[in-house]
């Protein structure tokens, strides 16, 4: 979409009544900074967030461009599973751990409103992913992401990874859970509703699913899951 067309979105989205808009990922471009730095300007309800990797400039050149929000949020991430420390990271969990710390305290000294990500939560270990989560809220962060980055995880070990680590984390009564899913397997929105299921009270997802690859968790039909749902759950 063009400037015009995102900032169109994001007063719809705001009329839809939606909590948070993550706008997009400034460091990317120029074009995704002024994006972000626009919807910044031009909606006062919603929460906006810019996504940033876990290092000083990505997380910089994300604060220049929500500062101006009346609710800015800072949205940073890094890798906790072994495939993608090994391969992509190239980094032992001692340096990924001191990484996280790092990137969220930084963040916090910059903006009230924290929230980090471990990418490919659904295939890292859990004892491990469970410090990092543990020094993410020590270290400020106020909301803790755990996608399913691949869209391989199945609702029932979906659910059950939030469970363990609501179990496992002393401090995540300090932060709020939230589940980010792709569709790959077509399982993207029963995931989202499995993570509901066990703690999680925010859920990413993108209006008709539209995202990388096979698209994410579908906005319209997470929030029709729960509307038919609720006397199930009631």
């Amino acid at each position: 979409m063009n400037l015009d067309e995102k900032l169109r979105m994001a007063r719809q989205l705001e009329r839809l009544g939606v909590d948070v808009i993550e706008a997009g990922f400034p460091i990317a471009s120029v074009g995704d900074f002024e994006a972000v730095k626009a919807v910044s300007g031009s909606v006062e309800r919603p929460v906006v967030a810019a996504l940033c990797r876990a290092v000083e400039t990505d997380i910089t050149r994300a604060w220049e461009a929500i500062k101006s929000a009346r609710r800015p949020r800072l949205h940073t991430f890094l890798a906790t599973s072994d495939i993608h420390m090994k391969y992509k990271l190239r980094k032992e969990r001692p340096e990924v751990l001191k990484s996280v710390e790092a990137a969220v305290r930084f963040a916090r000294s910059l903006c009230d409103d924290v929230e980090f990500s471990c990418e490919d939560a659904s295939r890292s270990d859990i004892g491990f992913m469970c410090d990092v989560v543990e020094a993410a809220i020590d270290a400020g962060a106020s909301v803790i992401n755990l996608p399913d980055t691949v869209g391989y995880a199945m609702p029932s070990e979906y659910g059950a990874m939030f469970r363990q680590v609501r179990e496992r984390v002393k401090n995540i009564n300090r932060a709020v859970l939230s589940a980010h899913c792709h569709n790959d397997l077509g399982l993207a929105v029963a995931n989202s509703i499995a993570a509901m299921e066990n703690g999680v009270r925010q859920l990413e997802c993108t209006v008709n699913g539209i995202g990388e690859r096979a698209g994410n968790a579908a906005l319209e039909e997470i929030v029709m899951a729960i509307k038919t749902g609720v006397s199930v759950w009631e």
